[in-house]
């Protein structure tokens, strides 16, 4: 692929994220300006995973930058999942929360699905229960997994055309493959969703002209499975000898791929964003209910 001549632009997620919350702190400022109250995102964290509690301590940085409210809920790892879903039930029928997060994973005796499926799909802002990803298949608005929206912004924000594309999503997990993949045909893409048991998987990739990676297997994309020009969307992060590597060989498509997201400050910040986007509509629709 040498002497492509294509400048790879290295997509700026944290600086697309800060823009994005910036106006969403605006929009906030000017609607509580009568005294209302703001959005409130209500946060599960079951247990004490160091991970988990990361990822909850940036979404509470979020939330209180743009003028959100926000409550954690921390049951020990030991609770079951009656308990769990007694707590679900409270955060429900509480008119102070617009949006439920349950951090994942969950402890082994808590099954995810019957949890997603007890949080109101009016708060449901993760998009993880079967009601909104009902509504995403049938074409309906919802509330719908924050990376593939934020997936979604990117490509706008770099003017990527995504209506008659061939894109193709490597990775068929509930929170990204799959609703990327939905959301990518709803804009009128022709998309391939690829899989551990695709066969000629480079050849699928080599004609993609958007192409999202969201398998955690660690620089599993070389250089030449990547089409010229391409809009390269790496979601995958893994630690190999104590660094984070993507799914794609970042390094080695520059100068192929139009646009490619870095495994650090890519998507990652976009997610966050797209979370506080949907606790916002969400909020906006208890206003106006």
């Amino acid at each position: 692929m040498a002497g492509t001549g294509i400048e790879t632009v290295v997509v700026d997620g944290l600086g697309l994220a800060r823009g994005k919350r910036a106006q969403m702190a605006e929009e906030i400022e000017k609607l509580t300006a009568d005294g209302s109250r703001p959005p409130c995102l209500a946060v599960v964290l079951v247990g004490d995973d160091p991970a988990s509690a990361s990822y909850i301590k940036g979404k509470r940085r979020a939330c209180k930058r743009v003028g959100f409210d926000s409550v954690e809920h921390n049951p020990p790892a030991t609770s079951s999942e009656a308990e769990v879903l007694a707590l679900i039930d409270q955060l429900n029928r509480d008119d102070g929360i617009d949006g439920i997060l349950v951090q994942l994973p969950l402890p082994d005796a808590i099954d995810p699905n019957v949890v997603a499926a007890a949080i109101d799909p009016a708060k449901d802002v993760d998009g993880v229960g079967p009601v909104n990803a009902g509504r995403l298949v049938m074409g309906e608005d919802g509330y719908f997994a924050c990376t593939p929206l934020g997936i979604l912004e990117i490509l706008d924000h770099h003017q990527i055309e995504i209506s008659g594309a061939d894109a193709v999503v490597i990775g068929r997990s509930m929170i990204v493959g799959k609703p990327i993949s939905l959301l990518l045909q709803r804009r009128n893409a022709t998309v391939t969703m690829c899989h551990s048991r695709t066969r000629d998987l480079a050849e699928h990739c080599r004609r993609a002209d958007i192409l999202v990676a969201a398998t955690g297997r660690p620089r599993m994309i070389p250089p030449d499975w990547i089409k010229p020009g391409a809009a390269v969307i790496d979601v995958g992060v893994t630690e190999v000898d104590g660094e984070l590597v993507g799914d794609v060989d970042f390094e080695g498509v520059q100068g192929i791929a139009g646009i490619v997201t870095p495994h650090r400050r890519g998507v990652g910040p976009m997610t966050i964003t797209m979370l506080l986007h949907n606790t916002l509509e969400a909020w906006k629709a208890r206003s106006r209910a």
